[in-house]
């Protein structure tokens, strides 16, 4: 597993540079201010979870288990779900989808949760 989270982790920062250079270079120009800040929020917050995926990636080598694997995945849903819905929310202006981003945040919280238990089974 702890390739597929070392591949994730890299797509996903690949992903969010590219996405926040896009923001800041492409759509400055085509987007409001609100709408910026919004995009740039989710490339942010991908960026974050592409370390942690990477972190989490690292501790499967050492430390394999479900708790481990269970973070990684709730790391991915959360960009998905947060940053995902962040990017289409600035790029289609369509406000009802940000129904969606409290999810991506709570996966978010949930793979922190799971890493803060493998770390209390670690000896």
């Amino acid at each position: 597993m702890a390739r597929l989270w070392l591949l994730l982790a890299a797509f996903a920062g690949f992903t969010g540079v590219a996405l926040g250079a896009f923001a800041a270079h492409g759509l400055k120009a085509r987007l409001s201010a609100d709408h910026l800040a919004v995009f740039q929020t989710g490339s942010h917050y991908q960026l974050i979870h592409a370390l942690a995926l990477f972190g989490v990636a690292l501790l499967a080598l050492q430390a394999p288990g479900r708790l481990v694997n269970l973070a990684g995945a709730l790391f991915v849903l959360g960009i998905l779900l947060f940053s995902g819905s962040l990017y289409l929310l600035a790029l289609s202006g369509y406000g009802r989808i940000g129904i969606v981003t409290p999810f991506g945040g709570l996966a978010f919280l949930g793979g922190w949760l799971c890493l803060a238990l493998a770390a209390l089974r670690l000896t």
